[in-house]
Order: structure tokens, then sequence, then C-alpha cells
């Protein structure tokens, strides 16, 4: 990714990305998003980042050896220190819609941003709303007070969040409206997209935030912002 890239996806917000990849597509119809509503820890907080990616399960303890759950959880660590940046922590809670144990709490997210994660995604619990590490965006499916009993059961895998399905590697934009996953053909007119949905938008909302706006001016800028996306 382009630093000037990278740059301007973490200044603009999840909708507006949604938007610029129908406009680098050229039609509507984009797909890849999350359902319903989420939660984040810091409403300005945007997470942008390449999905390392794993599963969790909280309601019941694992089944398998002691050793065999310790060795699962480091090797999720150990992939998530390497991960390439900016990178992008995607969680699947196996217990959702009944998830019940927060992996993101003060711990987790101050080892996430000390390995230089950007963020999470996850449809699980989070809790330690007042002592996450700051400027680490947790988009989460609930909140919640306690860690259950909280054990990762698969590492770099194929992973779905409140109906998005998020493949290792995939370059990922969430913040407090959800997510989605950014097609790989779309990135390298992602930014020229992003300033032509400015542009033609402005069309309208310059004149609408002006005073004595009435519908003669509307609709003088509406016919300018129908020509313009076209």
């Amino acid at each position: 990714m382009q630093p000037s890239l990278h740059k301007l996806l973490i200044s603009v917000d999840t909708p507006t990305v949604c938007n610029a990849i129908e406009v680098a597509q050229g039609k509507r119809g984009f797909n890849d998003f999350t359902r319903g509503t989420m939660l984040i820890n810091e409403p300005t907080g945007v997470l942008v980042g390449y999905a390392s990616t794993a599963k969790i399960a909280a309601v019941a303890p694992s089944e398998e050896p002691p050793k065999t759950v310790r060795a699962r959880r480091m090797a999720y660590y150990k992939q998530i220190s390497e991960a390439p940046q900016p990178a992008a922590c995607v969680i699947e809670d196996e217990d959702f819609p009944n998830a019940i144990g927060a992996f993101w709490g003060e711990v987790n997210t101050t080892i996430h941003k000390g390995f230089g994660v950007a963020g999470t995604l996850t449809n699980g619990v989070m809790r330690d709303l007042g002592d996450m590490a700051p400027d680490y965006p947790v988009v989460a499916g609930s909140i919640g007070p306690s860690h259950g009993f909280v054990h990762v059961t698969a590492v770099n895998t194929a992973v779905q969040v409140f109906g998005l399905t998020v493949n290792p590697g995939d370059l990922v934009h969430a913040d407090r409206h959800g997510a989605v996953v950014i097609p790989p053909d779309v990135i390298p007119d992602l930014e020229r997209a992003i300033r032509k949905m400015q542009d033609t938008e402005h069309l309208v909302l310059g004149p609408a935030r002006e005073p004595g706006f009435d519908f003669n001016a509307f609709e003088t800028a509406w016919e300018a912002f129908e020509k313009a996306r076209t």
C-alpha cells in the first residue's frame, strides 16, 4: 500500500471507503461489509490494515490438553508479532451470538499495540473500556465483564465477523460503522476514487451549508452532482 493511500484511508470513515470502492468499480453492489450494529472503544478510531486472523471460544473450557491450548495461543501471538504492517487483528468468536469471553481489554490491546498492530475487528467481547491501550481501536460485537474460558481455537484462517468473510492478508477498513474488505483490484485506483467522491459530494454539501439554501439552489446543485457522477 502506498503511504499516501494509507494516510488517506486513516483520515476517512468506512462509509466513505465503501462508496469509493463503488466509484472505483464503476457500479453499485459492493457487498463485502459487515451487517448489524457494532461497538467501538474509541468513537473516532479508524482501523486500517492487512488482516491477521484467528478464532476463539470462551463459553466452555477447551477439551484439548493444556499444552496444546498454550501452544496455539503462543502461535497466535507469534503470528501477530510478525504480521505485515499495517496489520489488523481480525478475530471470530465461535460462541457468537452468545459470546461471553472478553479477549479484548487492557492486557491484549497493550500487547497488540506493542507489536505494532493497528487495531482489532471482532464479533466477540471487549472490556476494560477505561484502561485499553490508547489509540488502539477495537470494533467489537459486545461489551462484557468476564473473560470466561477464552482460548484460541484456530489461527491464520478465514473468519466470519458480522456476515463479513475476512481472509488472512485482506485489506480491512473499520470504524464505528462496521468494516469492509477492500478488493485488491481497486487498491491502485482507490485514492483517486476517494478524492473524486469527496469532490462530487461537495457539489451538494457546499451549497446546502450556505445561508439561503432553497429548492432552486438544491436543484442546480443536484444537477451538477448527477453530471459529475456519470
